[in-house]
């Protein structure tokens, strides 16, 4: 079903209510694209927005076809020392290429699918789901010698124990050749184009070459970073380097490939992301992207742009995993946020917020619209006080981990305060943010202000992935706060220095640490406040504010 099909030629407004708005600003969608834009906030109502810009994406591809069989285990095998799985139940799910697909579907995307499978019982099930959750598969070619990808996980009690892989050896030549084809004549109409490249030789160079001329831009950026005149390209590929002729928007390999590509061996934990960042370069180099996107498992992930910025996300594992594909959902809410012109820290967030839904449920599945939604909304009651604060704490400092607090009104959300709350949590390993209570607030900024209530103010902070807890405070000074819980490390941001700080004394009495991070230019909450209220647009430009 096409994008066109699924609209009807009678509804016009559904169907050119972006486009016309892109017609008249020359953008996409000027006045939806500049709130967007603008957009730092992961609220619960962020997903529906995204969904109602329906933008059209097509994934490019090695399609699978993911199988979970569960059984009981009573008995071993005669003929080896092997149990003996008497299956109940078989499940299949759409893997791979398919899997993003499903997950841009999912979360409204209009989605379209191009890759090659067999005209097997295991492809037709494929196309078959496929279909069925509204996604065009025109550019899906059976061949008769193909065998479509296959992987069988066979658990039992939540615990697998083997899986069974079967795929071609070989990919016939008429295959890649129609699926050149169908890429060449698919790519014309699209928001955006996912590459996902897991080496079975479906983009082999016929198909490669297929995109590098379909997609190749005329060598500008845009400030978003996109380029001109072509759709958002992203690159999922095992090796990313055959494709940095593309010169992708974005490329996302994880941290074991981003090693291999760059002929390093990475330390383990956290050590990685220092690793990777001393060399940027090469990597940038060596993907060809504007961007790069490191993902690194239960440690989140890690941003690395050409203008030398560095963002982190930090995910929130199951404490015992049995999803697969949680990447495939962060590349399809990363595309998708991207695609519709979200900040590209906002949507790395957003995806990682993806991620984690879906590595909390079972098998082989997507993160929806509505389920991305209520995840985000969740956050809404995780205000503690600062006694069961305290509490949580005293776990965490017996794992010998490292509590870094920060403190702020975090009135109206903007890029100084997610870049501040990034470098804040790199200082340690759980980021506590306390924020000024609505009446202290108003001490602080006058009358006119909070903007948003405490606990819209907690649920925002709480819904970044850098933030660990969030605690109210009504105090003059944070003091009480800091004597109370005593995190290893207090930070604070701008031009202040340690002498400046009223809380200083406080840290300083048990031992703790004053951190003073970079101060963040021509970010400021009072300057966004009047612009909204003057309904003034533009780029701010005062100095930064914590409020």
């Amino acid at each position: 079903m096409t994008r066109a099909e699924a609209t009807g030629a009678g509804d016009l407004f559904s169907e050119r209510g972006l486009s016309g708005e892109r017609a008249l600003s020359g953008e996409r969608g000027l006045f939806d694209e500049r709130a967007l834009s603008d957009e730092r906030a992961l609220s619960g109502g962020l997903p529906r927005r995204l969904a109602a810009e329906r933008p059209a994406i097509l994934v490019v591809g090695d399609v699978m076809l993911d199988g979970w069989w569960s059984g009981t285990i009573e008995r071993l095998c005669r003929e080896a020392p092997a149990p003996v799985v008497d299956i109940a139940t078989r499940a299949f799910a759409p893997g791979g290429a398919a899997n993003t697909a499903m997950n841009l579907a999912a979360l409204g995307a209009w989605v379209s699918v191009a890759g090659i499978i067999g005209a097997d019982d295991a492809g037709a099930t494929l196309r078959r789901q496929l279909e069925s959750a509204g996604i065009d598969v025109t550019h899906l070619h059976s061949h008769p010698d193909m065998v479509t990808t296959t992987k069988i996980r066979i658990s039992s009690g939540g615990q697998v124990m083997l899986r069974i892989d079967d795929s071609a050896r070989a990919v016939p030549a008429d295959a890649l050749a129609g699926l050149a084809a169908s890429v060449r004549s698919a790519v014309g109409d699209q928001d955006a184009v996912v590459v996902c490249d897991y080496g079975t030789g479906v983009l082999a160079d016929p198909v490669r070459i297929a995109l590098q001329e379909t997609l190749a831009g005329d060598g500008a950026y845009t400030a978003g970073g996109a380029a001109v005149g072509r759709p958002l390209t992203v690159v999922d590929a095992h090796d990313p380097h055959p494709w940095a002729r593309l010169r992708p928007d974005l490329a996302t390999p994880n941290a074991l490939e981003a090693a291999r590509l760059l002929g390093l061996r990475l330390p383990e934990g956290p050590g990685r992301v220092d690793a990777l960042a001393g060399h940027r370069e090469a990597l940038l180099t060596a993907t060809g992207a504007e961007a790069v996107v490191v993902t690194l498992d239960k440690d989140g992930t890690a941003l690395f742009t050409a203008d030398g910025g560095t963002h982190r996300t930090w995910a929130r594992p199951a404490a015992e995993k049995q999803a697969s594909g949680a990447g495939d959902t962060f590349v399809a809410a990363l595309t998708l946020a991207r695609s519709v012109g979200l900040p590209l820290t906002t949507s790395l967030d957003l995806a990682q917020a993806a991620a984690d839904v879906v590595v909390h449920q079972p098998g082989t599945s997507v993160c929806s619209t509505a389920q991305l939604g209520r995840h985000l909304e969740s956050f809404a009651d995780t205000v503690l006080g600062a006694d069961e604060l305290a509490l949580q704490l005293a776990a965490h400092r017996a794992r010998g981990q490292r509590i870094v607090l920060t403190n702020g009104c975090f009135d109206v959300l903007h890029s100084g305060h997610t870049r501040y709350l990034n470098q804040a949590k790199q200082l340690g390993d759980v980021l506590v943010v306390a924020l000024n209570s609505d009446a202290s607030v108003r001490r602080l900024k006058g009358p006119g202000r909070p903007i948003n209530p405490g606990a819209d103010r907690a649920a925002v902070i709480a819904a970044l992935s850098c933030v660990d807890y969030v605690t109210i405070f009504d105090t003059p000074t944070a003091s009480p706060l800091i004597t109370q819980i005593k995190p290893d490390i207090y930070a604070k941001g701008g031009d202040y220095t340690p002498e400046m700080l009223a809380e200083t004394g406080a840290v300083e009495e048990y031992g703790g640490r004053v951190a003073i991070l970079d101060y963040v230019a021509d970010r400021s909450t009072t300057a966004v406040v009047h612009r909204i209220r003057a309904g003034v647009g533009g780029e701010v430009s005062e100095a930064a504010d914590p409020g």
